[in-house]
Protein backbone atom coordinates (compact mmCIF):
# COMPACT_ATOMS: atom_id res chain seq x y z
CA UNK A 1 0.00 0.00 0.00
CA UNK A 2 2.75 2.56 0.95
CA UNK A 3 4.61 1.53 -2.16
CA UNK A 4 1.30 2.63 -4.73
CA UNK A 5 0.89 5.61 -2.34
CA UNK A 6 4.37 6.39 -2.93
CA UNK A 7 4.23 5.85 -7.17
CA UNK A 8 0.94 7.56 -7.06
CA UNK A 9 2.17 10.76 -5.84
CA UNK A 10 4.93 10.54 -7.78
CA UNK A 11 2.85 10.59 -11.13
CA UNK A 12 0.71 13.05 -9.57
CA UNK A 13 3.74 15.47 -8.72
CA UNK A 14 3.44 17.31 -12.16
CA UNK A 15 0.11 18.21 -11.68
CA UNK A 16 1.31 20.77 -9.39
CA UNK A 17 5.13 21.05 -10.99
CA UNK A 18 4.27 21.77 -14.45
CA UNK A 19 1.59 24.59 -13.59
CA UNK A 20 3.57 26.06 -11.07
CA UNK A 21 6.32 26.50 -13.70
CA UNK A 22 4.17 27.87 -16.69
CA UNK A 23 2.91 30.65 -14.30
CA UNK A 24 6.38 31.76 -12.88
CA UNK A 25 7.33 32.02 -16.29
CA UNK A 26 3.59 34.00 -17.69
CA UNK A 27 3.62 36.35 -14.83
CA UNK A 28 6.73 37.76 -15.91
CA UNK A 29 6.35 37.64 -19.45
CA UNK A 30 3.31 39.54 -18.86
CA UNK A 31 3.18 43.27 -19.28
CA UNK A 32 2.65 45.05 -16.06
CA UNK A 33 5.28 46.00 -13.70
CA UNK A 34 3.94 45.12 -9.38
CA UNK A 35 6.44 48.13 -8.62
CA UNK A 36 4.62 50.37 -10.85
CA UNK A 37 1.14 49.21 -9.97
CA UNK A 38 1.83 49.18 -6.45
CA UNK A 39 3.34 52.93 -6.55
CA UNK A 40 0.63 54.04 -8.23
CA UNK A 41 0.19 57.01 -11.90
CA UNK A 42 2.20 59.09 -9.87
CA UNK A 43 5.45 57.39 -9.06
CA UNK A 44 8.84 58.75 -10.65
CA UNK A 45 11.08 55.94 -12.37
CA UNK A 46 13.80 56.36 -9.35
CA UNK A 47 11.00 55.37 -6.82
CA UNK A 48 9.86 52.12 -9.04
CA UNK A 49 13.31 50.94 -9.88
CA UNK A 50 14.12 51.23 -6.17
CA UNK A 51 10.75 49.15 -5.46
CA UNK A 52 12.37 46.59 -7.43
CA UNK A 53 15.67 46.50 -6.43
CA UNK A 54 13.82 46.36 -2.46
CA UNK A 55 10.95 43.48 -4.22
CA UNK A 56 14.23 41.41 -6.08
CA UNK A 57 12.48 42.43 -8.66
CA UNK A 58 15.42 43.50 -10.78
CA UNK A 59 17.53 39.64 -9.95
CA UNK A 60 18.03 37.61 -13.02
CA UNK A 61 15.27 35.31 -14.08
CA UNK A 62 17.33 32.14 -12.78
CA UNK A 63 17.66 33.73 -9.09
CA UNK A 64 14.37 34.40 -9.13
CA UNK A 65 13.14 31.20 -10.08
CA UNK A 66 15.48 29.48 -7.73
CA UNK A 67 14.12 31.59 -4.61
CA UNK A 68 10.97 30.33 -6.11
CA UNK A 69 11.79 26.64 -5.89
CA UNK A 70 13.09 26.79 -2.45
CA UNK A 71 9.91 28.61 -0.95
CA UNK A 72 7.67 25.71 -2.74
CA UNK A 73 9.75 23.34 -1.16
CA UNK A 74 10.22 25.05 2.22
CA UNK A 75 6.60 26.21 2.05
CA UNK A 76 7.48 29.47 2.56
CA UNK A 77 5.95 31.10 -0.06
CA UNK A 78 7.31 34.80 0.66
CA UNK A 79 4.67 37.56 1.35
CA UNK A 80 2.29 39.16 -0.96
CA UNK A 81 3.42 42.52 -2.24
CA UNK A 82 0.21 44.15 -2.02
CA UNK A 83 -1.25 42.76 1.54
CA UNK A 84 1.75 43.10 3.13
CA UNK A 85 1.76 39.92 4.24
CA UNK A 86 2.86 36.59 4.21
CA UNK A 87 1.04 34.18 1.90
CA UNK A 88 0.83 31.11 4.25
CA UNK A 89 -0.88 33.66 6.73
CA UNK A 90 -3.18 35.36 3.52
CA UNK A 91 -4.85 31.86 1.85
CA UNK A 92 -6.42 30.02 4.74
CA UNK A 93 -9.21 32.70 5.17
CA UNK A 94 -9.97 32.62 1.89
CA UNK A 95 -9.18 28.83 1.07
CA UNK A 96 -12.03 28.06 3.45
CA UNK A 97 -15.01 30.23 2.04
CA UNK A 98 -14.15 28.27 -1.36
CA UNK A 99 -13.94 24.92 -0.16
CA UNK A 100 -17.03 25.58 2.52
CA UNK A 101 -19.13 26.85 -1.24
CA UNK A 102 -17.52 23.85 -3.26
CA UNK A 103 -18.49 20.98 -1.09
CA UNK A 104 -21.82 22.52 -1.44
CA UNK A 105 -21.60 22.74 -5.18
CA UNK A 106 -20.01 19.02 -5.32
CA UNK A 107 -22.93 17.32 -3.50
CA UNK A 108 -25.44 19.68 -5.41
CA UNK A 109 -24.38 18.35 -8.72
CA UNK A 110 -23.59 14.81 -7.47
CA UNK A 111 -27.75 14.32 -6.36
CA UNK A 112 -28.69 16.19 -9.41
CA UNK A 113 -26.45 14.52 -11.87
CA UNK A 114 -26.58 11.04 -10.30
CA UNK A 115 -30.32 11.48 -10.19
CA UNK A 116 -30.76 12.55 -13.58
CA UNK A 117 -28.27 10.11 -15.27
CA UNK A 118 -29.99 7.61 -13.91
CA UNK A 119 -33.40 8.56 -14.59
CA UNK A 120 -31.92 8.83 -18.09
CA UNK A 121 -30.57 5.32 -18.32
CA UNK A 122 -33.46 3.33 -16.90
CA UNK A 123 -36.12 5.22 -18.43
CA UNK A 124 -33.89 4.86 -21.79
CA UNK A 125 -36.72 5.79 -24.72
CA UNK A 126 -39.65 6.84 -22.47
CA UNK A 127 -40.66 10.39 -22.20
CA UNK A 128 -38.91 10.37 -18.64
CA UNK A 129 -36.14 9.58 -19.88
CA UNK A 130 -36.09 12.21 -23.03
CA UNK A 131 -36.88 14.80 -20.74
CA UNK A 132 -33.86 13.92 -18.09
CA UNK A 133 -31.61 13.59 -21.51
CA UNK A 134 -32.87 17.08 -23.23
CA UNK A 135 -32.53 18.79 -19.79
CA UNK A 136 -28.57 17.07 -19.31
CA UNK A 137 -27.79 18.57 -23.11
CA UNK A 138 -28.99 21.77 -22.41
CA UNK A 139 -27.45 22.21 -18.83
CA UNK A 140 -24.03 21.57 -20.82
CA UNK A 141 -24.97 24.20 -22.92
CA UNK A 142 -25.23 26.69 -20.54
CA UNK A 143 -22.60 28.57 -18.99
CA UNK A 144 -21.97 28.84 -15.44
CA UNK A 145 -22.65 32.42 -15.64
CA UNK A 146 -25.91 32.03 -16.78
CA UNK A 147 -26.87 29.86 -14.04
CA UNK A 148 -25.52 32.53 -11.77
CA UNK A 149 -27.89 34.97 -12.90
CA UNK A 150 -31.04 33.30 -13.25
CA UNK A 151 -30.80 32.34 -9.70
CA UNK A 152 -29.98 35.68 -8.68
CA UNK A 153 -32.88 36.85 -10.80
CA UNK A 154 -35.10 34.16 -9.50
CA UNK A 155 -34.12 33.52 -5.67
CA UNK A 156 -32.99 36.96 -4.74
CA UNK A 157 -34.65 39.66 -6.78
CA UNK A 158 -38.14 37.95 -7.21
CA UNK A 159 -38.52 36.16 -4.11
CA UNK A 160 -35.89 37.80 -1.94
CA UNK A 161 -35.10 34.62 -0.06
CA UNK A 162 -31.31 35.46 -0.46
CA UNK A 163 -29.20 38.79 -0.58
CA UNK A 164 -28.21 39.50 -4.24
CA UNK A 165 -24.74 39.50 -3.52
CA UNK A 166 -22.40 40.08 -0.33
CA UNK A 167 -20.64 37.60 1.95
CA UNK A 168 -21.69 36.99 5.90
CA UNK A 169 -19.22 35.14 8.09
CA UNK A 170 -19.75 32.50 10.20
CA UNK A 171 -19.27 34.37 13.16
CA UNK A 172 -22.40 36.59 12.28
CA UNK A 173 -24.79 33.88 12.49
CA UNK A 174 -25.44 30.20 10.79
CA UNK A 175 -28.22 31.03 9.02
CA UNK A 176 -26.60 34.34 7.60
CA UNK A 177 -24.08 32.87 6.53
CA UNK A 178 -25.66 29.96 4.97
CA UNK A 179 -27.95 32.34 2.64
CA UNK A 180 -24.86 34.29 1.46
CA UNK A 181 -23.15 30.84 0.41
CA UNK A 182 -26.54 28.88 -0.94
CA UNK A 183 -26.46 30.67 -4.44
CA UNK A 184 -22.96 30.19 -5.18
CA UNK A 185 -22.86 26.98 -4.24
CA UNK A 186 -26.15 26.41 -6.16
CA UNK A 187 -24.40 28.41 -9.25
CA UNK A 188 -21.51 26.18 -9.20
CA UNK A 189 -23.45 22.76 -8.07
CA UNK A 190 -26.27 22.81 -11.04
CA UNK A 191 -23.86 24.12 -14.10
CA UNK A 192 -21.51 20.73 -13.04
CA UNK A 193 -24.60 18.25 -12.41
CA UNK A 194 -25.53 18.08 -16.40
CA UNK A 195 -22.02 16.80 -17.02
CA UNK A 196 -22.45 14.35 -13.99
CA UNK A 197 -25.42 13.53 -15.40
CA UNK A 198 -24.16 12.59 -18.77
CA UNK A 199 -21.44 10.39 -17.70
CA UNK A 200 -23.88 8.54 -15.34
CA UNK A 201 -26.30 8.09 -18.36
CA UNK A 202 -23.72 6.31 -20.67
CA UNK A 203 -21.67 4.36 -17.13
CA UNK A 204 -25.51 2.99 -16.42
CA UNK A 205 -26.52 2.33 -19.97
CA UNK A 206 -23.15 0.55 -20.76
CA UNK A 207 -23.65 -1.94 -17.60
CA UNK A 208 -27.02 -2.36 -18.35
CA UNK A 209 -25.72 -4.11 -22.10
CA UNK A 210 -23.23 -6.59 -20.01
CA UNK A 211 -23.62 -10.00 -20.16
CA UNK A 212 -23.90 -10.20 -16.33
CA UNK A 213 -27.14 -8.29 -16.16
CA UNK A 214 -28.65 -10.45 -18.74
CA UNK A 215 -28.28 -13.55 -16.95
CA UNK A 216 -29.05 -11.90 -13.63
CA UNK A 217 -32.58 -11.01 -15.50
CA UNK A 218 -33.21 -14.72 -17.02
CA UNK A 219 -32.76 -16.00 -13.24
CA UNK A 220 -35.38 -13.95 -12.04
CA UNK A 221 -33.61 -11.74 -10.15
CA UNK A 222 -36.04 -8.49 -9.32
CA UNK A 223 -34.98 -5.37 -11.79
CA UNK A 224 -34.86 -2.93 -8.77
CA UNK A 225 -32.46 -5.33 -7.27
CA UNK A 226 -30.47 -5.75 -10.73
CA UNK A 227 -30.15 -1.84 -10.92
CA UNK A 228 -29.23 -0.88 -7.49
CA UNK A 229 -27.16 -3.64 -6.36
CA UNK A 230 -25.15 -5.09 -9.63
CA UNK A 231 -26.06 -2.19 -12.28
CA UNK A 232 -24.93 1.34 -9.53
CA UNK A 233 -21.92 -0.53 -8.19
CA UNK A 234 -20.57 -1.41 -11.55
CA UNK A 235 -21.02 1.96 -12.93
CA UNK A 236 -19.88 3.81 -9.84
CA UNK A 237 -16.45 4.01 -10.89
CA UNK A 238 -16.64 6.35 -13.68
CA UNK A 239 -18.89 8.62 -11.14
CA UNK A 240 -16.44 8.61 -8.58
CA UNK A 241 -13.69 9.63 -11.23
CA UNK A 242 -15.88 12.45 -12.42
CA UNK A 243 -16.18 13.31 -8.83
CA UNK A 244 -12.39 13.46 -8.54
CA UNK A 245 -11.92 15.74 -11.58
CA UNK A 246 -15.15 17.96 -10.60
CA UNK A 247 -13.36 19.29 -7.49
CA UNK A 248 -10.84 20.76 -10.03
CA UNK A 249 -13.38 21.99 -12.22
CA UNK A 250 -15.44 23.76 -9.43
CA UNK A 251 -12.33 25.17 -7.75
CA UNK A 252 -11.41 26.81 -10.99
CA UNK A 253 -14.82 28.32 -11.82
CA UNK A 254 -15.36 29.96 -8.56
CA UNK A 255 -13.50 32.55 -9.86
CA UNK A 256 -16.26 34.31 -11.93
CA UNK A 257 -19.17 32.86 -9.65
CA UNK A 258 -17.43 34.61 -6.67
CA UNK A 259 -16.69 37.75 -8.46
CA UNK A 260 -20.57 37.46 -9.74
CA UNK A 261 -21.72 37.35 -6.23
CA UNK A 262 -18.97 39.26 -4.03
CA UNK A 263 -17.71 36.57 -2.35
CA UNK A 264 -13.93 37.01 -1.20
CA UNK A 265 -13.02 33.60 -1.78
CA UNK A 266 -9.93 32.07 -3.32
CA UNK A 267 -11.10 32.48 -6.84
CA UNK A 268 -11.68 36.27 -6.28
CA UNK A 269 -8.22 36.69 -4.50
CA UNK A 270 -6.33 34.74 -7.66
CA UNK A 271 -8.09 37.22 -9.77
CA UNK A 272 -7.05 40.27 -7.81
CA UNK A 273 -3.61 38.86 -7.21
CA UNK A 274 -2.90 38.45 -11.44
CA UNK A 275 -4.43 42.14 -12.22
CA UNK A 276 -1.87 43.03 -9.28
CA UNK A 277 1.07 40.53 -10.68
CA UNK A 278 1.05 39.81 -6.60
CA UNK A 279 3.66 37.05 -7.88
CA UNK A 280 4.21 35.33 -4.80
CA UNK A 281 0.49 35.66 -4.16
CA UNK A 282 -0.33 33.66 -7.31
CA UNK A 283 1.95 31.14 -6.91
CA UNK A 284 0.93 30.05 -3.36
CA UNK A 285 -2.83 29.87 -5.18
CA UNK A 286 -1.80 27.73 -7.79
CA UNK A 287 0.53 25.63 -5.34
CA UNK A 288 -2.59 25.13 -2.61
CA UNK A 289 -4.51 24.41 -5.42
CA UNK A 290 -3.07 21.66 -6.73
CA UNK A 291 -2.09 20.02 -3.75
CA UNK A 292 -5.49 19.70 -3.32
CA UNK A 293 -6.80 18.43 -6.34
CA UNK A 294 -3.86 16.06 -6.01
CA UNK A 295 -4.92 14.93 -2.50
CA UNK A 296 -8.36 14.18 -3.90
CA UNK A 297 -7.68 12.39 -7.08
CA UNK A 298 -5.54 10.20 -4.50
CA UNK A 299 -8.41 9.39 -2.63
CA UNK A 300 -10.29 8.56 -5.54
CA UNK A 301 -7.82 6.09 -6.76
CA UNK A 302 -7.39 4.38 -3.20
CA UNK A 303 -11.46 3.90 -2.97
CA UNK A 304 -11.56 2.30 -6.09
CA UNK A 305 -10.71 -0.22 -4.10
CA UNK A 306 -13.41 -0.12 -2.20
CA UNK A 307 -16.24 -0.14 -5.07
CA UNK A 308 -14.47 -2.54 -7.13
CA UNK A 309 -12.75 -5.69 -5.57
CA UNK A 310 -11.26 -6.59 -8.74
CA UNK A 311 -8.61 -3.59 -8.18
CA UNK A 312 -5.59 -4.56 -6.14
CA UNK A 313 -3.71 -1.27 -5.51
CA UNK A 314 -0.03 -1.56 -6.04
CA UNK A 315 -0.55 -4.96 -7.99
CA UNK A 316 -0.16 -5.93 -11.64
CA UNK A 317 -3.41 -8.39 -12.20
CA UNK A 318 -2.19 -12.05 -12.85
Amino acid sequence: MLRYLGQRLLALLPTVAVPLILVFLLLRLAPGDPAAILLGDSATPEQVAELREQLGLNAPIWAQFGRFVLDVVTFQLGDSIFLAKPVVDVIPAYAIVTLEISLIALVVALVLGVGFGALAAFRDGRPAGRIATATGIIGISVPQFVVALILIVVFAAGLRWFNVGGFVPLSQGFLPHLRSITLPALALGIAESAFVARITRGAILDVIREPFVTTARSLGVAPARIGAVHVVRVAALPIITVAGLLVASLLSGSAVIETIFGVPGMGRLLLDAVGRRDYSLVQGIVLFTGVFVILVNLLVDLYYAVVDPRVRLGRKSA
